[in-house]
């Protein structure tokens, strides 16, 4: 099996979130899949397979299979750019089809997926109580704007929004006790953000549910944050996110939302391989 490791939305070839990736002509067994994925180690490894003109696409994390992941709809991106050219690709996922664009910029290959229609509810106190306390913070903390809630773009997300930057920096919880709460909860990740401005938000993203302690780039939880802040009318603007920085892997991720409930949102960043 040939598999390919790509960093997605670097910045000057550094930093970015790694993702395996794995083009062939026959999507392997589930139990190969999962195995892969356990061995690569990355947060996600996905494998895709011509598809009725397009490709059938999964996604799997070290402990079990995610039903979509940003940044490695990014790496697949450039790879079949490299592969097949610089153009746009349709990609057929467990629950629902996006698309994924693959450019040049300069020396180095990037792409622009479309992801799958967004929505959001709130957060019961209760629950939402529990996850303040898991990562050791108060509703006190909390941005006074902007409330806690259960967001999607492709994937499932609990949006913690806080109040000052060091809390984010601080980010620190029990990965036994995350991994738990998240899997009862059906969660890819927690995201823990601050908004600096309306065009900058930093992230973290807590991870421990699919075996990984944290993400350092979100692609799925960038896209559920930006139709969440859409649709509640805080932001129908593009914004960047920047994640990875407290890991030592800086992150950028371009967020652009469609208009419209619900829509989809649009989510570019670089790559650049991993040797």
């Amino acid at each position: 099996m040939n598999i390919q490791k790509l960093a997605s939305f670097t910045q000057n070839g550094q930093g970015g979130n790694p993702a395996g990736v794995v083009i062939q002509d026959i999507l392997p067994d589930v139990s190969d899949m999962q195995q892969t994925a356990a061995e690569v180690g990355y947060s996600e490894t996905v494998f895709a397979a011509p598809h009725q003109g397009g490709f059938r696409t999964r996604y799997f994390a070290p402990q079990q299979e995610v039903p979509f992941c940003g940044h490695a709809t990014i790496a697949l991106g450039a790879a079949l750019g490299q592969a097949f050219g610089a153009k746009g690709y349709d990609l057929i996922l467990n629950e629902t089809s996006i698309s994924v664009s693959a450019y040049r910029e300069g020396d180095d290959w990037g792409a622009k997926l479309i992801s799958p229609p967004t929505k959001h509810q709130p957060v019961p106190p209760n629950t939402l109580e529990a996850f303040l306390q898991l990562f050791g913070i108060s509703e006190t903390d909390l941005d006074p704007e902007i409330a806690p809630a259960w967001i999607h773009g492709g994937a499932d997300h609990l949006l913690l929004p806080l109040a000052r930057h060091d809390l984010l920096r601080d980010m620190s919880y029990d990965f036994d006790a995350g991994a738990a709460l998240m899997q009862a909860h059906d969660l890819v990740t927690v995201n823990l953000i601050w908004r600096e401005n309306p065009t900058q938000i930093h992230s973290r993203n807590a991870f421990a549910g699919h075996g990984v302690y944290e993400d350092s780039a979100t692609g799925a939880a960038a896209a559920a944050l930006a139709g969440y802040l859409r649709d509640v009318g805080h932001q129908d603007s593009g914004f960047e996110v920047t994640q990875g920085v407290d890991m030592g892997r800086p992150s950028l991720l371009q967020v652009k939302p469609r208009a419209g409930q619900g829509a989809p949102i649009e989510i570019s960043g670089l790559t650049a391989p991993i040797t």
